[in-house]
């Protein structure tokens, strides 16, 4: 029997246990009904046996609620690993992004984890801006008796650390519900830390968990995690890449240098999709890295542990630390560790010491300051080297045993000398081709193209936000996809800056790519954005809207992204007969629909 023509009458099921099936399946993609399908036969008899069928009208048992809202995949994998520990420990659970939650459930829930990262500048993630904004309104229900613990995933780096969870947890407290472990705010190094907050957590929530459980004899415990196939290649254990290709994409007088860059994944069992990112580990410039050494009067050969391993202090700096991106915690270890006055007088003042950390990198604070330090007191004053993340450029259909990026290089000029961004500066200067890369795939379900191919696409993707847009197209021209696309690019310069501009004219001449927009800002006197490009066909952005297309912007956070919202805010408002608030909500509807994402960073 087809499960979507499950009814009452023919089955042993409730009325209401037929409709959450049938919701669940309406949700699901025929691949995803086969995989349900076969493991429900599967594990029939295991699951017949599992419990027995209590009174009618029992009290079903509540589960262990975790809602999680990522950016990057980091939130989700840490609530991933809350579910599956608790699941190894005998407890129901429900783990749900919160892009998909119903605010409505929120009165019906007992026992409630919340995993959550912060981007920007204090901003919660895309998947958790519908549900944060609800706790703040007055429709926020009463939470009396609810028992929460909240873990943040962020980066010192940033101002507004983990403001996020702080919001959710101070939100949830107002309304009644009881925190009954201590939030963890964590690091961009948050592995050991998160591990170590889901066991304590469980410890706390599993007595009352067990306790309901077991009263309620109704309660068939059937879990739905069986094991999907995934990469052995992770963050943790990533795939040494072969770089074939490094290729310059702007021009000589460009005030931009962009590079293509290409990997084979040949031996690995990594897949992507558009929509995806590629972490990359990097290593750092062994020239500073000998300047740090020599300043210091420590031996490259000195042994230092980091972590579990074991290497030279040379290697150790080289491979497993950061060294480029600043952030407020070295600099308050390293001023303790060489009781340096005029950083420890920083130390004391966070804004003076956010100005101080801006301008330079941890090479900066360290050739500035040199002291007599030990060579394991200067390692353990550093993080470990975080992967960077890039939107893939490329489709796996298209390339199929390669990944392509497009990487901007980080490029600036202070203290009289030129300074590169770690990962940036390594895959464009240091790197040679044939040199072996660490990386793993980051899926990203918040950033995908339509389930059908017949819906039209608005894609908004200037610089190097083009990049999952040319994947994009090159999954849709495999496919054959019959749905329109429309394109807007911006950059400084047309001769200079227009990247993929021959694969971009070719889709045109295909017929694949409808329309293209483009924005060169230097180009003229007045500068000229995709935001401009945008409100100048505002007549047709909203028609295409209103015909169901999904509109997608890649590219800066903290003003692209923003101009291109407030554009649409206006077009939606002039050809759409709305005011501000109407046009705000239209706007939510999109999102909630998935039909408005971002990719921005």
């Amino acid at each position: 029997m087809l499960l979507g023509q499950l009814s009452a009458a023919a089955s042993p099921l409730s009325q209401e246990q037929v409709q959450k099936l049938q919701g669940l399946v309406a949700e699901l993609n025929p691949i995803q009904q086969a995989w349900v399908s076969g493991y429900l036969a599967a594990n029939a008899n295991t699951a017949a046996l599992a419990g027995t069928v209590g009174p009618a009208g029992a009290v079903e048992a509540a589960p262990l609620t975790i809602l999680y809202g990522s950016q990057t995949g980091n939130a989700k994998a840490v609530a991933s690993q809350l579910k599956s520990q608790a699941e190894s420990r005998g407890l129901s659970v429900k783990l749900v992004n919160m892009a998909d939650y119903k605010t409505s459930a929120l009165k019906k829930e007992k026992f409630l984890t919340i995993a959550v990262s912060t981007y920007g500048e204090g901003e919660p993630p895309e998947d958790a801006e519908a549900l944060h904004a609800f706790l703040a309104s007055k429709k926020a229900p009463k939470l009396d008796g609810v028992k929460v613990a909240v873990i943040g995933l962020g980066d010192t780096s940033y101002e507004f650390f983990c403001q996020t969870a702080k919001d959710f947890e101070q939100r949830l407290t107002k309304l009644g519900a009881d925190v009954i472990y201590q939030r963890a705010d964590l690091d961009v190094d948050y592995e050991e830390q998160a591990t170590q907050w889901i066991v304590g957590a469980l410890d706390v929530f599993e007595p009352d968990l067990k306790a309901q459980q077991q009263s309620q004899t109704n309660v068939v415990s059937m879990p739905l995690s069986a094991s999907v196939a995934q990469s052995q290649y992770t963050k943790q254990n990533p795939f040494a890449a072969e770089l074939s290709v490094v290729q310059k994409i702007t021009g000589r007088e460009s005030s931009k240098d962009v590079r293509h860059i290409e990997l084979s994944l040949d031996g690995s069992d990594i897949t992507y999709a558009p929509g995806d990112s590629l972490g990359v580990y990097f290593l750092n410039d062994e020239v500073l890295v000998d300047q740090v050494l020599a300043a210091l009067e420590i031996s490259p050969d000195t042994l230092v542990t980091v972590g579990n391993d074991t290497l030279s202090v040379r290697d150790a700096l080289i491979e497993k630390l950061e060294l480029t991106q600043s952030y407020p915690g070295f600099v308050e270890k390293y001023a303790q560790a060489t009781n340096n006055a005029k950083l420890l007088t920083l130390v004391a003042d966070k804004a003076q010491l956010r100005v101080y950390i801006e301008a330079r990198q941890i090479f900066d604070v360290i050739l500035q300051n040199p002291a007599n330090i030990e060579a394991q007191t200067l390692v353990d004053c550093c993080r470990k080297l975080q992967a960077r993340l890039y939107s893939i450029a490329s489709s796996q259909a298209e390339v199929e045993d390669e990944v392509h990026l497009t990487v901007g290089l980080v490029e600036f000029d202070t203290f009289d000398e030129t300074h590169f961004g770690g990962c940036s500066g390594y895959l464009a200067n240091r790197a040679e081709e044939g040199a072996r890369v660490k990386v793993f795939s980051e899926h990203n379900d918040n950033f995908r193209l339509p389930a059908s191919d017949e819906t039209p696409i608005i894609m908004v993707g200037p610089g190097t936000g083009i990049a999952p847009f040319r994947a994009f197209l090159q999954e849709r021209d495999v496919r054959e996809a019959s749905g329109d696309n429309w394109l807007f690019f911006g950059n400084p310069n047309f001769t200079q800056d227009f990247l993929y501009q021959l694969e971009i004219q070719g889709y045109v001449k295909s017929g694949l790519l409808n329309q293209v927009d483009l924005a060169f800002s230097r180009d003229q006197a007045q500068k000229i954005y995709v935001q401009d490009r945008l409100r100048e066909k505002g007549e047709a952005v909203f028609a295409w809207l209103e015909k169901g297309a999904h509109f997608y912007v890649c590219g800066d956070a903290n003003r692209m992204a923003k101009d291109v919202h407030q554009a649409l805010i206006d077009i939606v408002k002039a050809h759409g007969g709305k005011d501000d608030e109407q046009a705000e909500q239209y706007l939510k509807e999109l999102r909630s629909q998935n039909r408005y994402q971002k990719d921005v960073y």
